[in-house]
């Protein structure tokens, strides 16, 4: 799936999409969604995103680049 936008989606899409994205799937030796996090809440990561400040994809290298 695919980020909405930032410039051009609702907070509320955008808080959707990261909701979405980051649900636990309570399969954490396949998941590894809960390492990525490592202990912080995905709305918390994406603050920027769901403001509209930054894109998803760029918060998504940053992290991934920690």
């Amino acid at each position: 799936m695919v980020a909405p936008a930032a410039s051009s989606s609702t907070r509320d899409e955008r808080i959707a999409f990261v909701r979405k994205q980051w649900q636990c799937l309570n399969h954490c030796p396949s998941c590894g969604k809960c390492y990525i996090l490592k202990g912080r809440d995905a709305e918390e990561l994406f603050a920027d995103y769901i403001n509209g400040t930054r894109e998803y994809i760029d918060i998504s290298k940053e992290v991934r680049n920690r």
